[in-house]
């Protein structure tokens, strides 16, 4: 599973004094009294009035000033405007429906200003009771619910207001959609949260404004989760061109993995290296050996060579075993002969050493041939012994050490080497016509010498 990507409650905060409704400003720009304080009064609204009257409006524009001082160097009195909130909360069932959204609304202010979290949210609750709440209060209400209940991690719930906005909303909302995404994401529902991604990142683009990288992350996390390694491509692909960061064309070249076009995978891994985003030592010698095994041995040199000078692939007996395999695969015996004669420096084993002798022969250095893979044979652990002792036979048969080349051909064949039996043939023969040659030689000499 992968880690799943936490909704910032700083983040989800941000701006929420602006969602809890109206602001101190909006309200006392639009006073409810039109005559001087020493006019006649008029009767007090009705209750479901979306108006306030003089008493409310000073007191609600006294909290405002104590919450937002218009002087910047003057700090909040957040302390002051509680005790306000509090007295004017005191006549809370004398107020009419717009006077309790108001006192409601700055309550949730103040309460998200000091991030008491769970009083806001009973706030917002208690203002979804009113009567006869205006339809855009309701909605503004609704959404903060769901935007808070997810920055405390109660994504259900968010959900559920949320879902209630969208009912009664005649327009749809990036923030909601967004949160509503998130909100399934984190309840592992990933089928149900990628629409809402979507639909959010839809709206972002008809909105003019810019896509940040990790929803495009959390795209592809969830579609990776689903194993729905068509779309992660499409989304990754995008995210390599936009963003052109290295953890994304990592991921590109492993959902090419996943989809098995292993061509793919090696070309994206290659562009990855040579942008120079390869970090890890596994990374190195992963694309050096797909390159290898993909007939381009190489590339795969070039690749595991520029890793250890880099110290980023260790120089260990493993890893030069991998690279002296490349110059073997890629047939350059002569260059090989310095990683083979390096590893068994490091590791002084029967396979460093067999590999050595193996290249010593391919060389036509058939004396350093011998040498090293009887020093394979005597250091042991080998697991192609028999294999071992037969090119130990070609080796010496070369040097005319006949004896030795049919005892190693018959050891082979004992270990049911295919091809030993036939040496052994080969070897009695070259021995027959060499010994032949030998007493020729012998007879010349003898003869030209003359008698004694």
């Amino acid at each position: 599973m992968l880690k799943r990507n936490p909704i910032l409650r700083t983040a989800v905060l941000a701006g929420m004094v602006a969602m809890a409704g109206v602001t101190g400003q909006a309200v006392i720009s639009t006073p409810a009294y039109a005559q001087d304080d020493d006019g006649p009064r008029q009767p007090p609204p009705t209750r479901s009035s979306d108006t306030l009257s003089e008493r409310v409006f000073r007191a609600i524009n006294e909290i405002q000033e104590m919450m937002s001082p218009e002087d910047e160097n003057q700090e909040p009195d957040m302390a002051g405007a509680k005790v306000a909130l509090d007295r004017l909360n005191e006549r809370f069932d004398s107020l009419n429906d717009f006077e309790k959204a108001t006192l409601l609304n700055f309550y949730t202010n103040y309460y998200l200003g000091v991030d008491d979290i769970q009083s806001a949210l009973s706030t917002f609750e208690r203002i979804l009771a009113i009567e006869n709440l205006r339809p855009d209060a309701r909605l503004r209400a609704l959404q903060s619910l769901g935007q808070l209940h997810a920055s405390e991690e109660n994504y259900q719930q968010a959900i559920t207001y949320l879902s209630q906005w969208r009912e009664l909303s005649e327009t749809e909302s990036s923030t909601v959609f967004q949160i509503l995404a998130l909100s399934h994401y984190n309840l592992e529902e990933f089928e149900v949260a990628i629409p809402f991604l979507l639909s959010y990142m839809d709206n972002m683009r008809a909105e003019g404004r810019e896509i940040a990288k990790n929803i495009y992350g959390l795209l592809n996390a969830m579609y990776v989760e689903l194993e729905d390694y068509n779309n992660a491509l499409e989304v990754t692909r995008l995210m390599s061109v936009m963003f052109d960061e290295a953890a994304d064309w990592r991921n590109l070249g492993a959902i090419y993995g996943f989809l098995d076009d292993e061509t793919k995978r090696i070309e994206t891994m290659e562009i990855a290296y040579r942008k120079g985003y390869l970090a890890s030592e596994g990374e190195f010698v992963n694309l050096a050996q797909s390159l290898a095994g993909a007939d381009a041995p190489w590339r795969g040199i070039k690749v595991m060579e520029d890793g250890i000078e880099q110290g980023i692939v260790e120089e260990n007996a493993q890893n030069v075993r991998r690279l002296t395999q490349m110059y073997i695969m890629a047939s350059e015996f002569e260059l090989a002969v310095e990683p083979a004669e390096r590893l068994t420096e490091i590791s002084d084993d029967g396979e460093s050493w067999d590999y050595l002798g193996y290249i010593y022969l391919m060389n036509n250095d058939h004396e350093s041939a011998a040498q090293a893979l009887q020093t394979a044979l005597d250091r042991g652990g080998l697991e192609n012994q028999g294999e071992v002792q037969l090119t130990l036979a070609r080796a010496l048969v070369q040097l005319d050490r006949f004896d030795e080349a049919l005892a190693a051909a018959r050891r082979a064949n004992e270990l049911d080497v295919n091809g030993a039996g036939q040496f052994i043939t080969f070897v009695e023969g070259s021995k027959a016509r060499f010994d032949a040659l030998e007493e020729q030689k012998q007879r010349a000499i003898e003869y030209y010498r003359g008698p004694a």
